[in-house]
């Protein structure tokens, strides 16, 4: 495992790039420091960057809030996330888990996701107690962003009548705006630990990564996968059978600076990245 302070060593090996989002390009907010001039300087070196997140929104408008940012959308040549993955699974519902599901659904999560399910044959309904199904984008600002407590009543009521959740979001927990917010994987676990059934959509599945291999057109050992979170993005790219670089920068920042425990903490995983990154920069 390699330490660099940026990724230019690295792209003489590598043709195309499965990026993150969160903890990588951006933290919700704005974009990390050096990541758009990275983004440009991969396509000026003729490099095909595919934008791969576990955001539970649809792909346009994870793409539209990074324009809001300043992220231009010519620097990437396609983006998927797990919202949108989850919108084309409960649409067609070939998925054995999904098949079984019901029609009337409650949504855990905030009003910005409705999107994840808006133009699909499903009844919203307002209580757990109504519904055949959980759909899990995250935590909402009503009860709070950076705490699981708040969530049990509600995840016991659900547990109660047996409902089946989809998880639209594996992350446990991502940085926004400089501060650790839990994700809808956190929610989900915790209905897993109290029993409950749960299908992730999401990274690290190695199904969300065929499309994306799909878009880039070229070998797997010519491809990397660039991700800040262990758990997800390098299982993920290991799963699928990709090389990957993990930045550091993002949930695992404490770790910077310390490349024997940053090697040891992959080690403890199973996993080998080819090399660690402070951020997504170019040198």
């Amino acid at each position: 495992m390699e330490h660099l302070n940026g990724l230019a060593p690295l792209v003489p090996h590598y043709d195309g790039y499965i990026i993150d989002l969160w903890g990588v390009v951006h933290d919700g907010v704005r974009p990390y420091p050096g990541a758009i001039d990275c983004l440009a300087r991969l396509k000026a070196a003729g490099k095909r960057a595919v934008l791969l997140s576990n955001a539970p929104r649809r792909a346009a408008v994870a793409q539209a809030a990074m324009r809001a940012m300043g992220i231009p959308d010519d620097l990437y040549f396609g983006i998927l996330t797990s919202g949108e993955a989850t919108h084309q699974m409960l649409a067609a519902r070939n998925d054995p888990f999904l098949a079984r599901l019901g029609r009337r659904m409650f949504h855990l999560g905030p009003e910005t996701d409705r999107n994840v399910y808006e133009g699909l044959d499903l009844e919203v309904v307002d209580t757990p107690e109504a519904a055949d199904f959980v759909l899990n984008t995250g935590p909402d600002e009503t009860r709070g962003l950076l705490d699981l407590a708040p969530y049990e009543d509600l995840l016991l009521r659900m547990r109660a009548r047996d409902l089946p959740m989809v998880c639209a979001n594996p992350d446990l927990e991502v940085i926004r705006g400089g501060v650790p917010t839990i994700c809808a994987g956190t929610l989900a676990q915790r209905y897993e630990a109290l029993g409950g059934r749960v299908r992730w959509i999401g990274k690290p599945d190695p199904a969300v990564y065929a499309p994306v291999l799909a878009l880039l057109g070229c070998p797997r050992e010519r491809v990397l996968a660039i991700g800040d979170a262990l758990r997800t993005d390098i299982v993920g790219a290991k799963a699928a059978g990709v090389a990957s670089a993990w930045v550091l920068g993002g949930i695992h920042n404490h770790l910077l600076g310390d490349p024997a425990a940053a090697e040891a903490a992959a080690a403890a995983e199973g996993l080998a990245p080819v090399a660690t990154l402070p951020a997504l920069r170019w040198e």
